[in-house]
């Protein structure tokens, strides 16, 4: 029992991040064929996905819909995470991949927990161990060898893309903490849904996407819907069952599928070519994870 439970989770957890990478896969397609931008594109997914999520406990869970605001504190970090941990993670993502491809942009989000352990090390006033350093190391190494192909002295991608790519890296480090004591409070698809709707909203003030004469080809309401639909409701519920089933920190490892699924679409459907220096990178920012891991894979083999 215990054995099939765990191979759904992981089917899930793979799922969920397969689903991801199509999303990538399918905004750089837009951003390529259709002329959209991420001006466009972000506040009206984002606006959308929120709106689904909140209706969908507008329907079945009412009274958990308003525990956010009761609360001013609770309110304050709902605000906060909307706008640092959403909006500014979605936008620098998506802009990313407009950008560079889909493959370029999730691996350089992946420099997000080397990152975050550094955050969480400042806040709790120690030195990063061992483990930790490592990371830090091949995450710096990965995004050297994306960034230059290995050449000190020239930039293989934009300094705009890394730039943004790192901004993505960061917003997810705030996508993490702050909603920490929220999640101890309220689940996590209802912070979701605030978040992405009341980001999408500071979106569509700020960037206007309205103003943008987009033609509503098929492809391009096919694309939103599965960016929506499949890429965003589907990608964070399958996920979220996985990883219900066999804990965070498997789940975290499964969903490092993300990239390679966003690389490989990227290569095969939208011919995106990728050097050496680029899968090495790849490999050096994707295995922070994996060592990250290691700890609490430990101790889960001991217990």
């Amino acid at each position: 029992m215990k054995r099939k439970q765990t191979m759904t989770g992981v089917t899930l957890t793979l799922l969920g991040g397969c689903f991801w990478g199509l999303c990538g896969a399918c905004a750089q397609y837009l951003f390529r064929t259709e002329h959209v931008t991420s001006n466009f594109l972000v506040p009206w997914r984002m606006t959308l996905a929120g709106a689904l999520l909140l209706g969908w406990h507008l329907v079945r869970r009412l009274k958990q819909l308003l525990g956010p605001w009761k609360s001013g504190r609770d309110a304050l970090q709902l605000l906060l995470y909307a706008i640092f941990g959403m909006a500014m993670c979605q936008y620098a993502y998506f802009a990313t991949i407009e950008l560079s491809n889909a493959g370029t942009a999730t691996v350089l989000q992946y420099a997000a927990p080397a990152m975050l352990l550094l955050v969480v090390c400042c806040l709790e006033r120690r030195w990063p161990g061992r483990i930790e350093v490592l990371a830090v190391v091949c995450a710096s190494a990965g995004v050297f060898l994306l960034a230059t192909h290995g050449n000190f002295g020239t930039l293989a991608i934009s300094g705009k893309t890394l730039a943004m790519g790192m901004v993505a890296a960061l917003a997810v480090v705030a996508y993490n903490l702050l909603p920490r004591r929220l999640l101890q409070r309220f689940s996590a698809p209802l912070l979701l849904g605030w978040g992405m709707f009341l980001g999408g909203l500071l979106l569509c003030v700020t960037l206007r996407p309205w103003r943008y004469h987009v033609a509503l080809t098929p492809r391009l309401v096919l694309c939103m819907a599965v960016i929506v639909l499949v890429g965003t409701i589907g990608s964070f519920t399958l996920y979220m069952m996985g990883m219900k089933r066999i804990g965070p920190t498997k789940a975290a490892l499964y969903a490092c599928i993300e990239p390679v699924a966003a690389a490989v679409l990227s290569a095969v459907w939208l011919k995106v070519p990728f050097t050496g220096m680029d899968l090495l990178g790849f490999a050096l920012i994707l295995s922070t994870t994996v060592i990250l891991a290691v700890p609490d894979l430990k101790k889960g083999a001991v217990a």
